[in-house]
């Protein structure tokens, strides 16, 4: 085999392992610039005017994240409150885009941009009055593991409570006029990459259970350690507020 070939081969070798490593660790800017560099070198193989030299290769698929149900039983690290601003910050720079009406929103459904969100492993969506059941692919993934993570820690088939998911302009509007508590101006809600969890109400009972209320904490200061998540625990709405980073 000429030294071109094993120079291919060996490059993609390579970046398939970094891949399935940056995918277990989720970091987004790897996973990115990963995906630049297949494609760079599938281009610059194609480029050879050497019939000899060029080496047919087929595309290799980069791997989906391979997500493990971390065991928390012993953890303790303590839930933060994140600034506002940073959860605003996430949504306009990794969001669907400001979603000003209905009729955006079910565009971006209908393109793929924001997927419907229905009772998952861990975790049921409530009957929503002032938002839609719509998150981004990548907040519906945060979503799932938040469920999964937090019935393993409860056991048995604990599941937490979605109070909110995707809210337009025009919902947010009609929101604040009716609760003050509302953010004004532009919500995080807006973007697809917010949605609240009651901590007043587990297993689909409303009823203050400390104990639940501290391993979900427990669970979502695990994910807002490991970067994928900002919280606020608003104590008006007994919910948290969460944004994928």
């Amino acid at each position: 085999m000429k030294k071109t070939s094993l120079f291919f081969v060996f490059s993609f070798l390579s970046l398939f392992s970094l891949g399935t490593l940056a995918m277990v660790s989720y970091r987004p800017t790897l996973k990115k610039q990963l995906s630049e560099t297949y494609v760079s070198l599938l281009n610059f193989a194609g480029e050879s005017n050497d019939p000899e030299e060029i080496v047919i290769i087929e595309p290799i698929p980069i791997p989906e994240e391979i997500f493990i149900v971390p065991d928390l039983k012993d953890y303790k690290a303590r839930l933060r409150k994140d600034h506002y601003s940073n959860h605003l910050s996430a949504a306009e720079k990794n969001g669907s885009g400001l979603i000003m009406d209905e009729e955006g929103l079910f565009q971006l459904v209908e393109e793929g941009a924001l997927v419907e969100v229905n009772s998952g492993k861990g975790y049921e969506v409530e009957k929503l009055t002032h938002s839609h059941p719509y998150l981004t692919p990548e907040a519906k993934k945060v979503l799932d593991q938040i469920g999964e993570t937090y019935q393993a820690l409860a056991g048995g088939d604990s599941f937490i409570t979605v109070t909110s998911g995707t809210r337009t302009i025009e919902q947010q509007k009609k929101l604040g006029r009716r609760n003050r508590n509302a953010t004004k101006g532009n919500s995080s809600h807006s973007y697809g990459l917010s949605f609240d969890i009651s901590y007043i109400r587990f297993n689909g009972e409303k009823s203050w259970d400390w104990k639940k209320l501290k391993q979900l904490e427990k669970v979502l200061s695990h994910f807002q350690k490991q970067n994928k998540i900002y919280v606020i625990k608003e104590r008006k709405q007994n919910c948290f507020h969460i944004t994928v980073r």
